[in-house]
């Protein structure tokens, strides 16, 4: 005898279909709008090179403080780099008009925030996929490594959950290439210090106890972020 399925059963799995789809077309439009174009992710990647290539001219240290700066230079190219992606993440679609269509759009908000998100996540971490060997030639210590790359991760999740947040706030704004910055970093200090304290620690090869309150503080900081992120952003967007 063939078993038929509850409705009621189904509903949530069909919702959670919905939505994951969602989310994926969202991405999907952002990925291939960025394929065509290569406008922002080459202005990332170029923009991330110089910084790098300044600091090797300009920082002589021994190689004891090293780690320290190394960590400190990374992230601070990783966070510089990642708000020009943020900054246009959301500004494409408000200057094209686009981004009342994604908000009548018969889904749930939360899903153009995750598709956002995900989006910026990913260009971020081309980036640091492109400036992380470069940075272990220039400086010499070992950035491609299995925990830094773990970081680097952890470090991303945090400041782009938080910064595509953000970034759909200062969009209404005139300034919104200055209010993000002064709304987000602010914010982003505590993932920012966390992460360059566990790159340093790691690069330093310090004891995993100090390594590791800094790697929960970056796990801690991405759930909470994320969560307040999915619980706030339909009334963010708004007008």
């Amino acid at each position: 005898m063939r078993r038929i399925a509850s409705p009621v059963a189904s509903a949530p799995a069909v919702a959670s279909s919905h939505y994951l789809r969602a989310v994926g077309a969202i991405l999907w439009k952002d990925l291939s709008a960025e394929l065509r174009s290569k406008e922002l992710l080459s202005a990332m990647v170029v923009f991330a090179l110089l910084v790098i290539l300044i600091f090797n001219f300009a920082l002589i240290v021994n190689p004891a403080a090293l780690a320290e700066v190394s960590a400190g230079v990374l992230w601070v190219t990783t966070i510089f780099t990642g708000t020009l992606g943020l900054n246009r993440s959301l500004a494409a679609e408000k200057d094209r008009g686009s981004l009342d269509g994604l908000l009548l759009a018969p889904v749930d908000r939360s899903a153009i925030y995750f598709g956002k998100a995900l989006g910026n996540l990913l260009f971020i971490l081309i980036v640091e996929a492109v400036i992380l060997p470069l940075f272990a030639i220039l400086f010499n210590v070992p950035m491609v490594q299995p925990l830094v790359v773990a970081v680097v991760v952890l470090g991303a999740v945090g400041y782009s959950a938080v910064g595509t947040l953000l970034a759909s706030l200062a969009v209404h704004s005139r300034s919104r290439d200055v209010m993000l910055p002064i709304l987000l970093f602010p914010v982003a200090v505590p993932v920012l210090i966390a992460a360059v304290r566990a790159t340093a620690g790691i690069l330093g090869q310090s004891e995993w106890a100090e390594i590791a309150p800094w790697l929960n503080l970056l796990v801690g900081y991405d759930v909470i972020f994320v969560a307040v992120a999915f619980m706030v952003f339909d009334f963010v967007v708004e007008e």
